[in-house]
């Protein structure tokens, strides 16, 4: 389990097989889980566990070990001139007296069973043990572990050499979230939008980040936030919000998101590349929050020698669940089996999803040609909302919890991000058929499949597909093959209609909340959102169906 700091989440590895993992926040509706402050570090994720064991037919007692990620004895509470936060000292404590805590949540399961894993190591062994790789090199870069910040490192056959590290208080992470903050995000959470902001500016202010963010000669690299006010004043809370015209994006706050967006690239590189003279290897794997940063993963894929490179879908702290078990499944001399997908989350019977319709006396149709008619209503320029298998894990809707969208009808980036509450200077992504993704997009691996890297959309696509097309022109894809049927299905059906093998998605939420998990959450949001279609596993919902039900029962549905 993860639990410490954000993202609180659990996964249940068998014989070396994932068959579960999920996020806290997917059962208490609470972005992030919780606040990674030191007073929340006592909180577990309590239903993740045990909708795991659930899913795997287990008691607690049944377990050879629960990892925790986050080994308390690397990180030296008493060294309190050193602790980021002054009040670290707790965190430490709630890590140290954890055991206890998981035996009360989970009764039955003795203490002794809980394992410690170093955070980086967690995130290291999230990537390359669930990758398809069982020689790599792996990179984890987040804001902070016990004492570090940065592992690079080598697997082979299941066992791990670390080569180079980067102790606190140098911290890229640190560094990107310390800007989010400046830039009035909300700091452990916001990150993405300032990746996404950079597209607006110029990199003027980069030769002097050059000089303050560098690498070392041993592997690592000097990284603390600087006075971010030297460059651009700081936001307001909520004030960055258009990309252009009156209230647009400032001038010296997007140039200065550029600026770091770029450096961070840089650095990326050059640690990647140095850890390839190191190892040799042909593939790299990479986990930590930083490698959510797609546009950093298409360089390192571009500028560096390595074939491969692959990111673990839920690379944050969410992942290190993830990696802590598979990290003592390889102690324990078992194989472990690469995930074939991301849907490892909550799942419900076709039978259970009516039964769900019927219980909110929703009107609904089961179609033997949904794929068609679903893409009927995106070829109309309808707005779908799309609940099919099981929840993805990790922050990338990936076609199971999707808000689905024409491309090629511009206004469909601000319609989304208005339905979503969301900044309009936010990009939404394409969904493309792997057979096609080639023609359309480049500058970024083939098969792409979770969302990770950006691609460079064909110049003779961008005014086909603009709705899916960000600033810079480029986009953040989603190849969808034969593992997802329905989706795949949907997608040609559309191909057949409009030409365009590409539909828009983005993920089924609105701004501050996690995403659709429940046939519940699903409706909850179909009331509430102006959505035409709602997509159930093979069950559909009109929302002029709905209102033409209300009506013919007086409005007392």
């Amino acid at each position: 389990m993860n639990a410490l700091f954000h993202d609180p989440s659990a996964a249940l590895v068998v014989d070396g097989h994932v068959l579960a993992a999920a996020e806290e926040e997917r059962f208490t509706r609470r972005k992030h889980g919780k606040r990674p402050v030191p007073f929340a570090a006592w909180e577990l994720p309590e239903q993740a566990m045990r909708w795991c064991l659930d899913v795997g037919g287990l008691a607690p007692e049944d377990l050879d070990a629960v990892a925790y990620s986050f080994d308390p004895a690397l990180a030296k509470p008493s060294d309190e001139m050193s602790l980021p936060d002054p009040w670290d000292w707790l965190r430490q404590l709630y890590a140290e007296r954890v055991p206890q805590f998981i035996a009360t949540a989970l009764p039955g399961l003795s203490p002794a069973a809980v394992r410690f894993v170093p955070h980086e190591v967690a995130h290291a062994a999230s990537a390359a043990l669930a990758s398809p790789f069982s020689t790599c090199s792996v990179m984890s870069l987040d804001g902070r572990g016990e004492r570090s910040s940065y592992l690079a490192g080598r697997y082979d056959g299941g066992q791990l050499e670390v080569l180079a590290s980067q102790e606190l208080p140098h911290s890229l992470g640190l560094v990107y979230e310390s800007l989010t903050e400046h830039l009035g995000f909300l700091r452990s959470s916001d990150e993405y939008k300032v990746m996404a902001l950079a597209s607006y500016g110029r990199p003027r202010f980069l030769p002097e980040l050059r000089e303050l963010l560098r690498t070392t000669p041993e592997g690592g690299f000097v990284a603390e936030a600087p006075d971010w006010s030297r460059w651009a004043a700081p936001a307001e809370p909520g004030t960055i919000q258009e990309p252009s015209g009156a209230g647009g994006l400032p001038p010296d706050q997007a140039d200065l998101a550029a600026s770091v967006q770029a450096r961070l690239e840089e650095l990326l590189v050059e640690l990647a590349t140095a850890l390839h003279e190191r190892t040799g290897d042909t593939a790299l794997t990479l986990a930590g929050g930083t490698a959510l940063n797609c546009v950093a993963n298409s360089r390192i894929w571009r500028e560096t020698p390595f074939e491969h490179v692959w990111v673990q879908p839920a690379a944050g702290d969410s992942g290190t669940a993830l990696g802590a078990a598979l990290q003592l499944t390889a102690e324990a001399g078992v194989p472990t089996v690469p995930m074939a997908s991301a849907a490892l989350g909550r799942e419900w019977s076709d039978d259970e999803l009516a039964d769900a319709l019927r219980t909110a006396r929703v009107p609904f149709t089961t179609p033997a040609d949904l794929p068609d008619q679903v893409a009927g209503v995106l070829a109309d320029d309808g707005i779908v909302a799309w609940f099919d298998g099981r929840s993805e894990f990790g922050p990338r809707a990936l076609g199971q919890r999707s808000l689905l969208a024409h491309p090629g009808t511009r206004a469909n980036t601000e319609r989304l991000n208005v339905v979503k509450g969301r900044e309009q200077f936010r990009p939404v992504a394409p969904m493309v058929l792997l057979e096609d993704a080639p023609e359309i997009f480049s500058g970024g691996p083939v098969p792409s499949p979770y969302m990770l890297f950006v691609h460079d959309v064909a110049p003779a696509w961008r005014d086909r597909i603009p709705a899916t097309v960000h600033v810079d022109g480029t986009a953040r894809i989603q190849t969808v093959d034969d593992a997802q049927p329905r989706l795949q299905s949907m997608l040609r059906a559309f191909r057949a209609r409009t030409g365009l093998p590409v539909v828009v998605n983005t993920s089924l939420n609105t701004a501050g909340r996690p995403m659709v998990d429940t046939p519940r959450d699903a409706l909850e949001l179909f009331g509430s959102a102006p959505v035409d279609l709602l997509v159930l596993g093979p069950h559909l919902v009109r929302r002029a169906d709905l209102f033409l039900s209300e009506r013919q029962s007086g409005g007392a549905a």
